[in-house]
C-alpha cells in the first residue's frame, strides 16, 4: 500500500495519513465495554435496545464488529484486548477483568457469553472467565464452533471436526 501511495497516489497517501492522526487524537475506549469509540461510552452501550442481562465478551474491537454485524446478538458486549498468555506477560489484569469482575457482580448480567478464538490462549481465557461467572452465579454459555455452513466434510480438518461432534445438538 505504501508504495502504491507513494507512486500513484500521494493526496491519497496525505488524506489517510491526516485520517490516521484524526484517529489516533480522538478514538479511544468506551468506559463501559472497552471498544474503541470517540465517545465515553459507545452507541452499542447507549442503545436502550440493547438486552443488559446478556454480555459476550470478545477478545478484539473488531470481534464486536463482526458479531454485531450478524444482528443475532442483541446484548451488551466486553473487549479483552487480548488473551491470556503468561509467557507474553498478559494476565487478568492487562485484560480488564477486574471491570469485568465488576459488572458481574452488579445482579444485572444473567448469561456471559464467551466468544474467544479457539487457539490455546483462547481457550484458556474462556475457562478461565467461565470461573469468574460462577462465582458470581451468573450463567456462561461457550459460542459454537465447528462445520462452516455449506462446508464439505472432507476438507474440515480433524480438530474442528471432532469439536463440532463434541458440541451438537438436538433436533
Amino acid at each position: 500500500m505504501t508504495f502504491h501511495l507513494l507512486q500513484r497516489d500521494r493526496q491519497g497517501a496525505r488524506n489517510l495519513a491526516q485520517i490516521l492522526q484524526y484517529a489516533v487524537d480522538k478514538v479511544g475506549h468506551c468506559n463501559l465495554c472497552r471498544t474503541l469509540t470517540e465517545d465515553s461510552v459507545c452507541e452499542l452501550c447507549a442503545d436502550p435496545s440493547r438486552d443488559v442481562t446478556k454480555l459476550c465478551v470478545v477478545e478484539t474491537p473488531a470481534d464486536v464488529y463482526a458479531v454485531d454485524r450478524t444482528t443475532v446478538f442483541k446484548g451488551l458486549y466486553f473487549v479483552l484486548h487480548g488473551r491470556l498468555s503468561p509467557l507474553d506477560g498478559i494476565g487478568p489484569e492487562q485484560l480488564g477483568l477486574e471491570q469485568l469482575d465488576s459488572q458481574l457482580s452488579s445482579g444485572n448480567i444473567k448469561e456471559l457469553i464467551l466468544a474467544t478464538n479457539t487457539t490455546v490462549e483462547g481457550e484458556a481465557t474462556a475457562h478461565f472467565i467461565a470461573d469468574l461467572a460462577r462465582r458470581h452465579q451468573v450463567q456462561s454459555t461457550r459460542i459454537a464452533y465447528g462445520v462452516p455452513l455449506g462446508g464439505e466434510l472432507e476438507y474440515v480438518d480433524s480438530g474442528t471436526l471432532a469439536h463440532a461432534f463434541s458440541g451438537r445438538t438436538t433436533l
